[in-house]
């Protein structure tokens, strides 16, 4: 399901939900060392934070 066919509460859910993915990534990232670590997880960090950045102008689309 695309986010365009969420509603506004759905939307706030997978908000709340991919914070909570980035903080645990942003703590991973702090406890492991490594290049090949350090790589895999600023790509998950910028794949969350694409979607977060999404969901964030589709919670303004839904409230305006």
């Amino acid at each position: 399901m695309s986010i365009e066919n969420l509603t506004l509460e759905e939307v706030e859910r997978r908000i709340q939900i991919v914070e909570e993915n980035l903080r645990e990534l942003m703590e991973q990232a702090a406890a492991f060392s490594g290049a090949a670590d350090e790589e895999r997880n600023a790509a998950r960090i910028a794949d969350q934070q694409e979607k977060l950045d999404a969901l964030l102008a589709r919670r303004e689309q839904l409230m305006a």
